[in-house]
Order: structure tokens, then sequence, then C-alpha cells
């Protein structure tokens, strides 16, 4: 029975892991963990906020997944874009799911990214 996702995985080209760690964990707010040994020796790096994680893997014919993406909830999205565009990453909104404020980005290797945040209903006679 699944219990919920562990980590997910994105791919990287080879030697980006200094332009990834300034991206994840400089601009993102992320914190870089270690990764076992064997495969630390791969490339690549890990990163972590909360009990989210995701693992930048070393593919050697790298493409940018340009569709498929994680989708990030984050609190205060408003501020979370604008501490990403003050950053340099781009930020490009998107209202077209009911519920939610979200965004998209990219990575340094071009892999899409999405931030979304629910949006609360107004309160009865509001």
């Amino acid at each position: 029975m699944l219990a919920a996702i562990d980590h997910v995985q994105l791919a990287a080209p080879p030697g980006c892991e200094d332009a990834l760690r300034a991206y994840y964990a400089g601009v993102l707010g992320m914190t870089e963990i270690p990764k076992p040994p064997v495969l630390a020796a791969r490339g690549g790096c890990w990163f972590q906020a909360g009990t989210v994680q995701l693992h930048l893997g070393v593919e050697e014919d790298f493409r940018p997944a340009k569709k498929a993406h994680p989708g990030l909830r984050v609190t205060g999205i408003e501020a979370y874009a604008a501490r990403l565009a003050a950053r340099g990453a781009p930020v490009t909104w998107d209202d077209n799911l009911p519920g939610h404020r979200r965004f998209y980005s990219e990575d340094p290797a071009g892999n899409r990214l999405e931030f979304l945040e629910p949006v609360r209903p107004p309160a009865p006679g509001a």
C-alpha cells in the first residue's frame, strides 16, 4: 500500500552541480542533503525542505523536462514568487487550476517546476 512520495528525481546534465546548488539552496531555500557514497560517485545532488525531497541525477544524454514536473506546495506564494524573481529565476503565473494560485519556473538545467498554494474560500458573510 502506498503511504507517501519519498522523493522526486529530476535529471540534469553532467557538471551542473554548482548551478543546481545555487538554485535549489540559494534561490528556492532548500537544504542540500548528503547522498550515500556509492550514489555520490555518480554525480548530482539531493535537496530537502521539510518532508519534500528532490533528487537531481546526472544523465549523459540529458534533455530537460518541459511538461513533466513536480508540483511543490508553498505558503505565501506571492512572496515566494517575488523571491525567485528577485534572484533571477523565471516566474510564469497560471490561473487555470481552480482553487489554487500557481506559477511555473525552471531550474538551471531547464526542468519545469510548478509552485502552488490552495486559495481559501471567503468566510461566510465576508
